[in-house]
């Protein structure tokens, strides 16, 4: 086992950072190193240990179970020296970093806008960098690729921190001056007019309230689907199609009219989730505290 009068403390952030990525390549890049150095540093880790660490498979490499057990340890200890290096508050008028944030079409327009106009006027250094919710947004936000990412309950693995944000519900848009707005009121009216639908990708036709609708045994007609509201919004204010979208979407919206459904569409919740490495970091906590409070007004 090694001595910690003679340990080289930069191999710890070397570790770490393999046991996240479980890639040489990847640290490396992680790092600001070169994937050579990252392999001598992973020859001398694994003589200070008496242990392999990690063995290269299909899968790619896989940390042994003495390295498992290292990583909540590791976490601990290079958590107590980033705050033994950098004491002190998070200064939000000083901050210059980029805020990096996993959200979807509905999430940059309900939770982005009014939390951007915050983050300007009391952390003009910082840099929001907005990207698309992918399939694997739990492993950048473990890779450090993102900060957080807005999203619902049944998207978050259970090992994300999460804090809930807000609990959405539908209504009916259609254009101000629709000729039928009346009738949209009463199931039977609403179930004749032709519906729009949004959908992550443009191809589904149906959703919740299509499911609802089933359980009455009544169907919609959808005649259209498109892979964001923005698009929807506009195409109801320009046609004669109605549609289901979140409360807080048509809110303020000119020409367009939202009024109650005549059936109960379930709603959704929005959260806010991070991993657990971020979880005690002051600007992270900041943003997240202030992210909560730009939507209450």
């Amino acid at each position: 086992m090694a001595d910690i009068r003679t340990f080289d403390l930069n191999l710890l952030r070397t570790l770490s950072a393999l046991l996240e990525t479980r890639s040489v390549s990847r640290a490396a890049d992680r790092l600001g190193v070169t994937q050579p150095a990252v392999s001598g540093m992973l020859a001398r880790l694994r003589e200070a240990f008496g242990d392999p660490l990690f063995v290269r498979t299909q899968r790619g490499m896989l940390p042994t179970p003495q390295a498992e057990t290292l990583a909540p340890q590791l976490a601990q200890v290079l958590a107590g020296m980033e705050a033994l290096l950098h004491p002190g508050a998070f200064d939000p008028a000083r901050a210059t970093l980029t805020l990096r944030i996993a959200a979807t079409d509905y999430a940059q327009r309900a939770v982005l806008l009014p939390f951007l106009g915050r983050l300007r006027r009391e952390a003009p250094g910082v840099r929001l960098s907005v990207r698309p919710v992918a399939a694997g947004f739990a492993r950048q936000l473990a890779e450090g690729d993102l900060d957080m990412a807005l999203v619902t309950p049944e998207m978050a693995p259970g090992s994300l921190k999460a804090r809930r944000l807000f609990d959405e519900t539908y209504v009916t848009l259609l254009r101000a001056d629709h000729p039928l707005r009346a009738d949209v009121t009463t199931l039977d009216g609403f179930c004749a007019l032709d519906h729009a639908i949004m959908s992550h990708d443009g191809s589904a036709f149906a959703g919740p309230t299509d499911a609802a609708l089933e359980k009455l045994g009544r169907r919609r007609r959808v005649v259209v689907s498109v892979p964001n509201f923005t698009v929807l919004i506009d195409l109801i204010r320009r046609s004669e199609v109605i549609a289901l979208v979140p409360s807080r979407l048509a809110a303020a919206e000119p020409g367009v009219l939202a009024l109650p459904p005549p059936l109960k569409v379930e709603g959704f919740r929005k959260i806010l989730t991070w991993h657990d490495r971020l979880h005690h970091d002051p600007a992270q906590k900041w943003f997240r505290d202030k992210m909560a409070e730009s939507l209450s007004g």
